[in-house]
């Protein structure tokens, strides 16, 4: 019976699942034969263990805030604001998109945002691919402004040598200049009349939670975390990690079956060391040359938009995540805005690949979960020009800023 069930359990792994797994097992396998020295597989971990912190309680944070309603209600106010006019849903959107990857993380937006998104497509009787597209474009385009948006931002924290409110006044110019790229693209490939179908949609009612105490809990959870994150009091996993076992208490005591394993993210905690392993090992044997000659040393304006054309590039050819952590070595100890270029094209840029950033991943995870489904080669067509005419516009708004 055992032997059975290990079966079955095999049998219903995500394919997700199998690509983390055997990320993590090519990333084991290098360290093991010494294709990748332990000094280094040992610097990698140590790195990403406070950002494993982080992605693992915020997550637990969003999907439990989910649950409780934190969303629908702010996604139904989105659309009601909108009072029917198609316009006005776009910018609120847009908003609502930007904000939520730039406070809780690019993954929140992916994970959470898309299925409350595509369930209040149905719910109001509107074209789901927009509002779809909406979240996953600006899960990574509006992931610039603070160190929590992208764990790309955390790990250039102690290079970059910048708090929240300080990465935040140099990369706002940046973060505008993207989004509004995003807006344009938005607009001309999915919400202008002829792509969103119907020209009006009807309001729909006000969102009321199950459980207001709950909801008011998770919520007020939320806050607090963001302000956490302004302050920069601690650090960005402890901040996670107290929001997280305030909202796993509240529904301890009054909804304990919304407990469960799987709230963890156990595939992106298994996929993102594997992918570091992986792609350090790539680094000592070349890579780390190949991007030294592709960056450069120049740290004027010609320099900061080869860093952010070399980081798109390489994280839509591999992933964001370990591209920054081996190109970042490439970049001139003193040059602070070529590293700042380099990640714009790391965040803004992985957009044009399904396996390009992990937020991306995980949105297609759900649009499939929902039937939901944007053509590849439409996804990638629209993406190229998203990722070249996002990364130029906020590398050229951080040149303008200097």
């Amino acid at each position: 019976m055992s032997v059975d069930r290990a079966r079955g359990a095999v049998m219903r792994l995500h394919r997700l699942d199998w690509l983390a797994g055997g990320m993590l097992i090519c990333g084991l396998l290098c360290v093991a034969t010494g294709a990748l020295p332990t000094a280094h597989a040992r610097d990698a971990m140590e790195r990403i263990a406070p950002l494993l912190a982080f992605l693992g309680t915020v997550i637990v944070l969003a999907e439990l805030a989910g649950r409780a309603g934190v969303f629908d209600v702010v996604a139904t106010g989105v659309a009601r604001a909108g009072r029917g006019s198609y316009g006005a849903l776009f910018v609120l959107c847009v908003v609502f998109a930007s904000l939520t990857t730039m406070t809780l993380n690019l993954d929140t937006t992916a994970v959470l945002l898309t299925p409350v998104m595509l369930a209040l497509a149905a719910r109001v009787g509107i074209a789901a691919v927009p509002l779809a597209m909406t979240t996953v474009w600006l899960a990574n385009t509006a992931s610039l402004l603070l160190p929590v948006s992208n764990l790309t931002n955390l790990l250039a924290a102690d290079r970059v040598a910048l708090d929240p409110l300080g990465l935040a006044a140099r990369m706002w110019a940046p973060q505008l200049a993207a989004v509004a790229v995003t807006m344009g693209c938005l607009w001309l490939f999915y919400w202008r009349p002829g792509r969103r179908g119907a020209r009006t949609y009807v309001p729909p009612e006000a969102y009321r939670p199950a459980d207001p105490v709950v909801f008011w809990v998770c919520g007020s959870a939320c806050a607090a975390f963001v302000l956490l994150l302004l302050l920069d009091v601690v650090p960005l996993w402890a901040a996670s990690a107290s929001a997280a076992a305030v909202v796993v208490a509240v529904h301890a005591v009054r909804q304990r079956s919304a407990l469960r394993a799987s709230l963890v993210p156990w595939r992106l905690l298994v996929l993102v060391p594997g992918l570091f392993l992986v792609v350090e090992t790539l680094d000592v044997h070349g890579l780390h040359a190949v991007l030294s000659t592709a960056v450069g040393s120049d740290g004027g304006a010609l320099g900061m938009l080869r860093a952010g054309a070399v980081g798109g590039g390489m994280s839509n050819a591999l992933n964001n995540l370990p591209v920054y952590l081996a190109a970042e070595s490439a970049v001139p100890v003193g040059n602070h805005d070529q590293l700042l270029a380099l990640l714009i094209g790391t965040n803004a840029g992985p957009v044009i690949t399904p396996w390009a950033s992990l937020a991306t991943l995980l949105w297609f995870e759900r649009c499939q979960a929902q039937r939901v489904r944007v053509p590849l080669r439409r996804f990638m067509g629209t993406g190229a020009v998203l990722a070249v005419g996002s990364v130029l516009a906020a590398c050229a708004a951080l040149v303008a800023t200097r």
